[in-house]
């Protein structure tokens, strides 16, 4: 609490500093709300809102930030409901679900994606040696990309002895919980169906692995105390549990679907309605942090995780936040490989809502029962483009190309689709322009005409 008044005190300070000095008034003309504050998770792909502020990109466009960590998603998202918070750090599949009405029944929107990659799925160390002689290995090493097929046969162990297997994720429209579906599928592992429509939202029906939410910081310790087997969170939270010795990342989101959107920043429509210019400068702010993160060869990366480690932003000690954040992802304990794009910020437009990536979380909606009945592929289209709003980000980044902060090359030509994305682990090729092809090509999941 202490630290939370020290940043919104100091943010106050300033705020009066300028505008007594006039500074303010030239920054902010056409600016309709100037004290803003913003929520986070503490997890490494935060860094975008904390770089703008500690950079001063928020105050460049005459804004002035506090921001506050969150107890969990859901707290997150009912606050930006709520309008206690003017934006937040959010869950790319989080502004859908509360739009489609699974869970809680708001229109959320982003203009802006926060990064790609940055999650992994650890195991605990009893699971891991269980999986090893599942694995194929190379020079004594596990050869990578390891398949949940290495783990089947621990989840059948457990099943025979009556014992249920479970593991963790952040939240129920997560990117976790759906690579964790994704990696448990491939590998011939059932996680389970969800069923709104008859009040089941746990999403467990049907499940070989029972998969369940618990908060990124709580990850380690849950899974320590034998709660949960395994877990898929975002960083540093996997790397914790290698420098705890408690357990073992298998896989990287990297590897299960290479670039992969991860994180939002998310804002009610209404909101951006009444303050559509300084959404846009918000935008500006976070597009140029996202920037700084990535230039030169990721060059900044030391200096980002010294800042992450600080108590008021993630809050984990600054080594483990490094293992991942500067290029490397550390598996068994020693097993350090070089992964450069493990937490992407920027390159690949990385900043860009794509329509296509919106498309992608509503199929795993529709995959795994929260979407309970078939929708025709314009269905996926209309809702695509009613919360994801590359409009707003195109207008924010033109305006960084004017002012000398971006250049064109870094505005991507598309209108909102990616090229049919191949780099999926399973080797299945997803188009966002023909959703229900792609669900059709998905071994495990409801298809057309299936509901529970």
């Amino acid at each position: 609490m202490q630290l939370k008044m020290k940043n919104a005190v100091k943010t106050t300070v300033v705020s009066a500093l300028l505008v007594a000095s006039g500074f303010a008034h030239a920054l902010t003309e056409g600016v309709e709300k100037r004290d803003l504050k913003f929520g986070f998770i503490k997890l490494t792909d935060m860094a975008p809102l904390a770089i703008a502020y500690e950079k001063g990109y928020f105050m460049d466009e005459g804004l002035f930030v506090s921001l506050e960590a969150q107890a969990n998603w859901k707290v997150l998202l009912d606050r930006v409901i709520d309008g206690d918070l003017d934006g937040a750090h959010m869950l790319a599949g989080q502004p859908l679900g509360a739009t489609i009405g699974f869970g809680t029944k708001a229109d959320i929107i982003t203009a802006f994606s926060m990064d790609l990659n940055g999650n992994g799925i650890t195991v605990s160390n009893d699971v891991w040696e269980q999986m090893k002689p599942h694995i194929p290995h190379e020079d004594g090493k596990p050869i990578h990309p390891i398949s949940a097929s290495a783990l089947k046969p621990v989840v059948e162990s457990y099943r025979d002895e009556g014992e249920a297997f479970k593991m963790g994720m952040v939240f129920p429209v997560s990117t976790h919980n759906y690579e964790l579906r994704y990696w448990l599928a491939a590998g011939g592992i059932h996680p389970g169906y969800y069923a709104p429509h008859k009040g089941d939202t746990s999403g467990q029906i049907d499940a070989e692995a029972l998969l369940s939410v618990t908060p990124p910081p709580q990850m380690p310790s849950t899974m320590e105390a034998g709660t949960i087997h395994g877990y898929c969170v975002g960083e540093p939270w996997n790397q914790q549990a290698v420098f705890m010795g408690i357990g073992v990342p298998v896989i990287t989101d990297y590897e299960i679907w290479k670039n992969n959107p991860e994180k939002v920043f998310g804002v009610s429509k209404g909101w951006a309605e009444e303050y559509p210019n300084t959404h846009k400068a918000v935008v500006k702010a976070l597009i140029r942090a996202a920037k700084w993160l990535d230039a030169d060869n990721n060059a900044n990366r030391p200096e980002a995780v010294e800042i992450l480690s600080r108590p008021e932003y993630v809050g984990a000690d600054y080594d483990v936040i490094a293992n991942s954040m500067t290029g490397t992802f550390e598996y068994e304990k020693g097993d350090k490989r070089p992964v450069p794009d493990f937490n992407v910020f920027f390159r690949y437009h990385a900043t860009y809502p794509y329509y296509s990536d919106a498309i992608w979380y509503l199929t795993q909606m529709r995959r795994w029962g929260q979407i309970p009945e078939h929708k025709p592929n314009d269905w996926y289209m209309k809702m695509a483009k009613s919360v994801y709003r590359p409009d707003i980000y195109r207008e924010a980044a033109e305006e960084l190309i004017e002012e000398g902060h971006l250049k064109p090359s870094e505005l991507p030509e598309t209108e909102g689709f990616r090229p049919p994305q191949t780099e999926f682990m399973d080797g299945i090729t997803y188009d966002g322009r023909k959703p229900n092809d792609y669900l059709e090509s998905l071994k495990i999941g409801l298809k057309v005409g299936d509901k529970l």
